[in-house]
């Protein structure tokens, strides 16, 4: 693979356009999180229909990702992200724009083209690395990827505070275009050997699916990010309603889970081709059990504070990190000339999942059932992810 230079579309693209394609897709998720509580009062709405903006996005996301993986294994990586781009822009400024929750929610489904920077990404390493280069590869794209969105949360909400919740989607349209016009002159395409039709591409699915090797990598990455979207669903709440927080201050607490995760993904770089998928599998879902249990801990003992909660998920999102980018890089090497939708079908088990799960974490909690049974979801997800790795091992063994 000859050399990356940056805006240079002619080599490969450069590790930082994976970055930002990727955490753009982050950060559209996340930013505007802390604002849930003010955004509802402004649409005068339940707090439930709100949480839509993130239950509905994840949803639209699960169910894009199965077509955005085909449409660039068909006609490429870049155009379908050039468009993909576009398309969020455009949704955003509407968001900024709408006096409505029917409009802010339509256009917030639109915002859901963004994914595919978390798919191409994915594919576009795959489609210049090796496996196990890749898994490290993926992993220093995702530390990278981290930093985009680690302060999301937390300027989302002193914007909310100092101009209005519409200041965080303001800010997420200006980044868009920034990030739109890198891929123009960056990302040349990597997909070199495109299929000839869909035709073709649906004859050789049923390979893909009846992989028992993808299901297991999948069943890990769905687990896996079960506990993370777990925590995005409940935290709001938990932040706001059981601990009290600003919407400012609770920004800055998700620090700790992203802190966590981008030094995940840091280890997973470094370490994935040394030690192989298995182990990162085995000891990043080990973290964040660990993690979930002390949370669960201090649930329970009645120590249940700022800290103790958001400090244990800094293990959460640890594991997360070091976990994560070796399910997706076993996912995407099973058919490597399906690298596109093997990354869109495991995409969208993850984020349909991860839609239920935002929905089903806030709806359990209470003021009179505090965090335990939230936290409780959390726990099964990691502890259905070891579960996933073992079935895995048996079937490599």
């Amino acid at each position: 693979m000859p050399p990356s230079r940056f805006l240079d579309r002619n080599t490969p693209p450069h590790i930082v356009t994976l970055v930002l394609i990727a955490g753009i897709a982050a950060l559209s998720q996340t930013i505007f999180l802390p604002a849930l509580p003010e955004m509802a009062a402004y649409f005068a709405t339940d707090y439930a229909v709100m949480q839509l903006a993130l239950s509905g996005y994840l949803a639209g996301t699960a169910i894009l990702q199965l077509f955005i993986g085909p449409l660039s294994d068909r006609y490429g990586r870049r155009p379908v992200m050039i468009g993909a781009l576009v398309i969020l822009i455009l949704a955003t400024v509407v968001c900024v724009l709408s006096t409505h929750i029917a409009v802010f929610l339509a256009a917030r489904l639109m915002q859901t083209a963004v994914v595919a920077g978390m798919v191409l990404s994915r594919a576009i390493v795959r489609d210049m690395v090796p496996v196990e280069q890749a898994a490290s590869m993926i992993g220093y794209v995702t530390m990278g990827m981290a930093l985009v969105p680690m302060f999301g949360p937390a300027a989302g909400g002193l914007l909310s505070e100092t101009f209005g919740w519409q200041a965080s989607f303001a800010a997420l349209a200006i980044l868009a275009v920034a990030v739109l016009a890198v891929v123009v002159a960056d990302l040349g395409e990597t997909n070199r050997r495109p299929l000839a039709s869909f035709r073709a591409q649906l004859a050789v699915w049923p390979e893909l699916l009846a992989s028992r090797q993808f299901w297991n990598y999948a069943l890990i990455s769905v687990f896996v990010s079960g506990s993370f979207f777990s925590f995005l669903g409940g935290a709001p709440f938990v932040g706001t309603t059981l601990l009290e927080l600003s919407p400012g201050m609770l920004g800055l607490q998700f620090l700790y889970t992203a802190g966590g995760y981008m030094t995940g993904n840091f280890l997973s770089g470094r370490y994935a081709r040394r030690l192989g998928l298995m182990r990162m599998l085995l000891i990043g879902n080990g973290i964040s059990l660990l993690g979930i249990g002390l949370a669960l801990v201090f649930a329970l003992s009645g120590h249940f504070t700022a800290l103790s909660f958001f400090g244990s998920m800094v293990l959460m999102g640890l594991g997360n990190g070091v976990a994560l980018p070796s399910a997706n890089a076993g996912m995407v090497n099973v058919r490597p000339d399906l690298a596109g939708s093997a990354s869109g079908l495991g995409g969208a088990l993850t984020l349909g999942l991860g839609a239920a799960l935002s929905v089903i974490a806030p709806s359990i909690m209470s003021e009179e059932t505090g965090p335990v049974p939230f936290i409780a979801i959390m726990l099964v997800c990691a502890l259905a992810a070891m579960v996933s790795i073992a079935m895995l091992r048996s079937d490599r063994d």
